[in-house]
């Protein structure tokens, strides 16, 4: 269990230079960012003493496909982060208490949400899990809830009627409608909601089962377009959006280049692991020659996957709250964190 933070305390010596420095330039260069940039070193230092509760056991079940993150990663870049969001939570917790004594009633328990969002197999769900496990061991929200997106795709007979099983992951794909409403009802204090399951092996989504979220501490969202703000279409556009929803967001980021070769690796695993259930959606890919599985996932990225991150998913990265810039060994080289 992470114990409760103290006072705050000042920055770690040499953080306030780079901060400094970094404002600096932008000013010289006539470009001030919204972000206050960190690299590795200078971030992992406001871990502060936070201890790491986590086991190279529990560490591996997190862990996404070719992605060898370590609990080296793990202390430089995700206990900062939830050392932060815990002092987030614990100041918004505080808000609503002085709400509920200012209105002399009780107000129903309401979660905190973080978007997590990124392109296909850049690892925010690796992210997501890690920053629920960790998140899980402060004492004053131990209930955290994950939520993946992929539950409220649209059913794929409902993809082929509309023509979009070839957009499946664009923002239309998606029942936005009934994903907003969710997290509304979550967000609202409601008990006992329930939302679709979707699976990866049929690439569909499962009829008749449902999950419950039933008033969690912390509820994390996390999926492609969770940033987006509506249709490019004005005569579709609407006047609320997932993200309003929203105390806090991160985007994982990369190089174009370097998620493809993520995302052909990823495919290549696949072949030996996941495609070759006979009950799997793309179990035909599983006999394919090493060249031909990765022409036709070069295909495929280049067709689907690099269109939506180039058109939907990477012009929201600069809503988010906070940046994690990834290197080629899916390592976070430097994180960029909103100023307030």
């Amino acid at each position: 269990m992470i114990q409760p933070e103290p006072d705050p305390e000042p920055a770690p010596e040499g953080l306030a230079s780079e901060v400094s420095s970094v404002e600096g330039d932008e000013g010289a260069a006539g470009n001030r960012s919204p972000y206050v940039s960190f690299g590795r070193a200078e971030w992992a230092k406001l871990r502060a003493d936070t201890p790491l509760p986590l086991t190279e056991d529990e560490l591996e079940s997190l862990r996404g496909i070719n992605e060898n993150v370590s609990l080296t990663e793990v202390e430089d870049i995700y206990l900062p982060m939830s050392r932060l969001l815990n002092l987030y939570v614990a100041g918004t917790q505080d808000l609503y208490r002085a709400t509920a004594t200012f209105l002399g009633s009780l107000t129903p328990k309401v979660p905190y949400v973080i978007g997590i969002a990124g392109s296909v197999a850049v690892g925010k769900s690796t992210t997501a899990r890690i920053l629920q496990a960790l998140l899980r061991r402060w004492p004053n929200h131990p209930k955290v809830d994950l939520l993946t997106t992929d539950g409220f795709l649209h059913p794929n007979t409902v993809l082929e009627e509309r023509g979009l099983m070839h957009r499946k992951g664009f923002p239309q794909s998606y029942d936005v409608r009934g994903l907003y409403d969710f997290v509304f009802q979550v967000k609202s204090g409601e008990r006992h909601v329930r939302h679709p399951i979707y699976s990866h092996i049929s690439y569909d989504i499962v009829l008749g089962e449902t999950r419950e979220v039933d008033q969690p501490d912390i509820l994390i969202v996390e999926g492609l377009n969770v940033l987006q703000t509506g249709s490019r279409d004005p005569s579709k556009s609407s006047r609320t959006f997932l993200s309003d929803l929203f105390d806090f967001s991160i985007y994982v980021d990369a190089e174009a280049d370097v998620i493809r070769r993520w995302y052909v690796e990823r495919f290549l695993t696949f072949r030996h692991t996941a495609f070759r259930d006979p009950e799997a959606y793309f179990n035909r890919y599983a006999s394919l020659s090493r060249a031909e599985a990765e022409e036709v996932a070069l295909r495929i990225w280049r067709e689907i996957n690099q269109v939506n991150l180039v058109e939907n998913i990477e012009p929201t990265r600069e809503r988010a709250h906070l940046i994690l810039e990834k290197g080629p060994d899916h390592s976070v080289e430097r994180v960029r964190l909103r100023k307030l």
